[in-house]
This record gives structure tokens, sequence and C-alpha cells, in this order.
């Protein structure tokens, strides 16, 4: 019995430290992200940090109007970065979660 506990807790802390070195993993990973017409450009993170923020000089003129762009194209980047985390960390978790009847979480 305590055998398996001892195995469980170990293969948790194996699973842990993939985690962790996921996270790290997905900071070097770039998601791009457009408006439309191209007219803005966001790069961030897996792990959700903008990086960069390309915006043509035609939207410079109009505030209400680069503010929009910006909220606009900054969420749909987040929400593709997202995406990739959660697929990412979600496939590490998965593999390293002891198989205990009654606690699927990972389906």
């Amino acid at each position: 019995m305590f055998g398996d506990l001892m195995g469980m807790m170990g293969k948790l802390k194996e699973t842990q430290k993939k985690i962790e070195e996921t996270k790290k993993r997905l900071d070097s990973v770039i998601v791009d992200e457009s408006s439309s017409d191209e007219l803005l450009k966001v790069s961030l993170t897996a792990n959700r940090e903008i990086k960069s923020i390309d915006i043509d000089d035609s939207l410079l003129t109009d505030k209400e109007q680069l503010e929009d762009y910006l909220v606009l194209t900054i969420n749909k980047a987040i929400e593709k970065a997202t995406k990739v985390n959660e697929a990412e960390l979600g496939a590490v978790a998965k593999d390293g979660m002891p198989n205990i009847p009654g606690m699927d979480f990972f389906k």
C-alpha cells in the first residue's frame, strides 16, 4: 500500500517538474495575430506575454479606431495563446497523473 503511495507521490513530483519545464518552454513559443486588414499585428508568448505590437501608420490618425483595433486583436491573440498553453500543459498533466479511480479530470 505504501509502495503505491510513494510511487504516486514520485510520479506527481515528476509531473510537477515537467509542468514547470513546459511553462518555461512556452515562454519561447510565439503566437502571432493580425487584424483582418493586417494594419495591426501582435505577437505574444504562449504564456500570454506581449512581445511586440506593429501598428500601421494609417491607424495613428484615429485614436478611437486604434484602441478598437488593439482591443480586438490583442484579445484574439490572448485567446489563441491560451489554447496553445492549455493544450500543452493539459497534455503534460494528463500524462503524469496517476490512475486513481473516480479522478478522471483530463478526459
